[in-house]
């Protein structure tokens, strides 16, 4: 709560009447500090008394690509019975303020307002809560709360339509068009029956022991695997404009483009991050629901999440393209000692057959690091992501992608003819 200048000036004002009246025994002068004395707690009184107010928020659609229309509808409802709200309220969309007209809102009446979400940078928008300010009819006091639920609008990177898709060595044995979403070559873990499971995958002696049905689990290790490697260390995009690296932008177009591909073939496919340094915030490879598991290393592009191809709401691949939403440039240099961890967790835990690294001109030096990695992982793919300059040389057996956004990227990754 505060007090306005006005309100500052009548205080003071009745401070000096009530004093001198008494002092001086002249009666008018205290009625003058008494009446000022009771507009400033009526006042009080006014601003203190919490209007009741309804705040429903709805974004369409709550995930988007980058420069792709998004809105926010906002509708205020005033719940009382007795008096109409008359605040200066306001809405919170990124940096920016939203005026929301709350003059004279009547009992059980709404007021709807809707305005654009600002989607020219990727990233996750903040939206919301409303702030009301409550003043007297003076305006000796006001009063700022915030009311109602924030929201978030995922802006994704742009995904740019991809073919090919690099399978390694390993493939199904009847193909890769079988899509069998559970293989029967190794055992992977117990779940509960569910209606339709065969009774000879029961693992009777666990369901004896829990008294719930359950069955065994299988994967097709056949299947191959691909592992997208962003390097979110500022020091590999050295230029930034307006504190945007478009390098790191196309750099994170281009994954979301092969994660997007990746996931309409069918494949399995995990996200790291060069500076992650938490190891459980990344999804499990055994699991094909995108979400964060113990010990988890990697991820899949199974149904997991919300937003999908495109950068639009649906089913498959959104986790990936939250998390690609929400990624920023961890400060310092280009410090070889975090790829180093980086890549020898991708030679222990060996979590694919393809490794596609995608980063920017400031890690030129790095590039054999990830090139030594060709013993563990058949096809080595590099994205970097530089306008002019030359590719530079990833070693044998490793292909260098050298693009200037992620448009070029998709072309010139479908250009590609061996892996």
């Amino acid at each position: 709560m505060g007090i306005t200048s006005r309100g500052i000036g009548l205080l003071a004002a009745a401070g000096v009447l009530l004093v001198a009246g008494v002092r001086f025994a002249y009666p008018e002068l205290v009625v003058l500090g008494v009446a000022a004395a009771v507009a400033l707690a009526c006042g009080l009184a006014t601003v203190l008394g919490r209007p009741r107010l309804a705040v429903d928020r709805v974004a369409d659609p709550d995930r988007v690509g980058r420069g792709e229309p998004a809105a926010m509808t906002l509708t205020v409802r005033n719940r009382g019975r007795l008096r109409a709200a008359s605040l200066v309220a306001e809405d919170r969309c990124g940096g920016r303020a939203v005026p929301v007209p709350l003059l004279r809102l009547r009992p059980g009446r709404d007021t709807t307002v809707s305005y654009p979400v600002p989607t020219s940078r990727r990233g996750v928008v903040p939206v919301g809560p409303l702030r009301i300010t409550a003043r007297d009819a003076l305006g000796l006091l006001a009063i700022a709360r915030s009311t109602g639920d924030a929201a978030q609008v995922w802006v994704h990177p742009r995904v740019h339509p991809i073919g090919a898709v690099p399978a390694g060595i390993s493939r199904s044995l009847d193909g890769r068009q079988d899509r069998v979403p559970h293989g029967s070559i190794t055992f992977d873990t117990l779940r509960e029956y569910v209606v339709g499971d065969e009774l000879r995958r029961v693992h009777w002696r666990t369901s004896a022991r829990i008294g719930e049905l359950m069955v065994r689990e299988y994967v097709d290790t056949s299947l191959p695997r691909l592992v997208v490697l962003l390097d979110d260390r500022a020091g590999a995009y050295p230029e930034v404009v307006d504190g945007v690296a478009e390098a790191f932008e196309s750099a994170c177009e281009a994954a979301a483009s092969v994660l997007t591909a990746a996931h309409r073939e069918g494949l399995p496919v995990g996200l790291l991050l060069v500076a992650d340094t938490d190891p459980d915030s990344a999804p499990d490879p055994a699991h094909p629901d995108g979400t964060a598991h113990p010990g988890g290393t990697g991820g899949t592009g199974g149904t997991g999440g919300t937003g999908g191809t495109g950068g639009t709401g649906g089913t498959g691949g959104g986790s990936f393209l939250d998390r690609l939403a929400a990624v920023t440039l961890r400060p310092g240099r280009a410090r070889v000692d975090e790829l180093a961890a980086a890549t020898n967790r991708l030679r222990q835990d060996r979590l694919g057959d393809t490794l596609v690294f995608l980063t920017g001109p400031g890690a030129r030096d790095d590039l054999g690091r990830v090139g030594a990695l060709r013993g563990t992982y058949p096809s080595v793919v590099v994205g970097i992501f530089e306008a002019g300059d030359p590719p530079p040389a990833g070693g044998p057996g490793v292909v260098v992608i050298a693009a200037g956004d992620g448009a070029e990227f998709a072309a010139e990754w479908d250009g590609v003819r061996r892996w």
